[in-house]
């Protein structure tokens, strides 16, 4: 299966546990080489607005600011998609049921996993 079709998936959970109430947040990390975008945070806005999130794009170099956008679940997943493979290999969805990590291989290949959770409150965007 691509790894195209296997995010989908993970998105799936991503957008079940944010209906749910469980989601803390999803960071994109592992980077492919030495790049200046470190990292990319997706966390909701608060309790009332479940279905907007703020996508934050932290970069290396102290010197940048990070960049944060706010926007919907499935415009955030337009958003995060084309770094995937070029420069990010993993996705970290962290909520309060239970973690789940999406990895790409160096074949291309994805998996999901899942383990016990990280957080065990949701955390807002400030």
């Amino acid at each position: 299966m691509e790894y195209q079709e296997v995010f989908v998936q993970f998105w799936e959970q991503v957008k079940q546990s944010a209906n749910n109430g469980t989601f803390a947040k999803v960071t994109l990390a592992k980077t492919i080489g030495k790049r200046e975008l470190k990292n990319i945070f997706v966390r909701p806005m608060s309790e009332l607005e479940k279905e907007k999130v703020a996508v934050k794009l932290s970069f290396r170099p102290r010197e940048m600011d990070d960049e944060v956008t706010l926007c919907t679940l499935e415009e955030a997943f337009g958003m995060v998609k084309p770094y995937l493979k070029t420069t990010f290999l993993s996705v970290i969805l962290f909520s309060t049921a239970k973690d789940i990590t999406f990895k790409i291989n160096k074949k291309g290949v994805a998996s999901i996993s899942e383990s016990a959770p990280t957080f065990a409150n949701v955390t807002f965007f400030e």
